[in-house]
């Protein structure tokens, strides 16, 4: 996966078709994220770069409740990519 403004692009799409609000707002998170659950609203930290901004969703996707069964083609093809992304990274 490259770290291009498209990719990020297609990672955010992710979360707008499993209706999360995805928000880039100032603030000390200590992963570089806030997940507030219940409003299914994501907050990344806006000074994060290009490749963290990539490298934090690929993190945090995998831990949401994600019914991807609804997702167009490409963004499930997407959603694959991102979960055999964070499981390669986590062995």
């Amino acid at each position: 996966m490259k770290y291009t403004q498209t990719t990020l692009d297609k990672i955010e799409k992710i979360l707008e078709e499993a209706e999360y609000v995805l928000r880039y707002e100032r603030g000390t998170f200590q992963s570089g994220y806030c997940i507030l659950e219940h409003k299914k609203v994501v907050v990344l930290n806006k000074f994060l770069q290009l490749e963290g901004r990539i490298n934090t969703l690929i993190e945090l996707i995998p831990q949401l409740n994600i019914m991807a069964e609804f997702f167009t083609p490409e963004t499930r093809k997407v959603y694959e990519e991102v979960l055999a992304r964070y499981h390669e990274e986590e062995k």
